[in-house]
């Protein structure tokens, strides 16, 4: 996978909202069909990574690449904004998020939802989108509720619908925020058995998570996050079974069930 290309790379991002300084340098290469988990304190930088990694907040400093091509930037520091809104559309299609809070929309059916990104953003055939979508749906064990309500479903299965989702878009990366953190334990075995059986698969993730056993078990590269900067990284063995620095021993620790 090292010898593959990457699909996400970041190189010395700075990202500051006023005065504070949220990210700090931090580098992140996601190559094709490789895992990559961030993990560290609430505060620590992770999900602004992944929110400018999908150009959903603008960074001040740094490159960001996707698939080799870097995004055109105009305008320096708190001023910088991505200059080609083209390539931003084209770059997120490609970029498939899936939130901590679901984020369905409530008057659409499962199926509606999950078909509906496909058929409205990238004008695709809906009959086509629909069989791939029931697809989607089976594969993530929910195939029986393609004609029910959000709100008929417990938070497991919303947040499967929403994995069902993000693939139907058919993207080069998949980009998790937390995704079990809403949900009670038993439902969160569901939805992290949907994301080791993407990883087997050979798909390109990163991973925001506060699960220390699911980054150490589908992850290729753990990213550990300190107050903006990157303290440790290095494959899920070494990270968790040889922690090299004293914070990350003390984040283990404090996080260990």
């Amino acid at each position: 996978m090292a010898d593959a290309p990457p699909v996400i790379e970041i190189r010395a991002l700075h990202k500051a909202y006023g005065e504070l300084e949220v990210l700090k340098g931090v580098d992140l290469r996601a190559c094709q069909g490789e895992v990559v988990s961030l993990i560290g304190s609430s505060g620590s930088g992770k999900s602004t990574l992944l929110r400018c990694a999908n150009l959903l907040e603008d960074s001040q400093e740094g490159e960001i690449l996707f698939c080799e091509e870097p995004v055109i930037w105009k305008g320096s520091g708190h001023n910088r904004r991505p200059a080609d809104h083209k390539q931003i559309t084209r770059i997120r299609t490609n970029l498939s998020m899936v939130f901590q809070s679901f984020n369905l929309w409530s008057h659409l059916t499962i199926l509606q939802n999950v078909m509906e990104a496909p058929v409205q953003v990238l004008r695709r055939d809906p009959a086509e989108v629909e069989e791939k979508a029931r697809g989607y749906l089976d594969k993530v064990g929910i195939g029986d509720k393609c004609d029910a309500w959000p709100a008929q479903l417990s938070g497991g299965q919303q947040q499967r619908a929403a994995i069902a989702r993000a693939l139907c878009m058919e993207p080069k990366a998949l980009l998790f925020d937390e995704p079990t953190s809403a949900l009670d334990p038993e439902l969160e075995q569901e939805v992290v058995k949907v994301i080791k059986d993407l990883a087997r698969e050979g798909r390109t993730m990163v991973i925001v998570t506060h699960d220390m056993k699911l980054a150490h078990d589908v992850s290729d590269h753990v990213i550990f996050l300190h107050q903006g900067r990157i303290e440790e990284e290095g494959p899920p063995a070494v990270l968790f079974g040889q922690p090299k620095s004293e914070r990350l021993r003390g984040f283990l620790s404090a996080t260990a069930h």
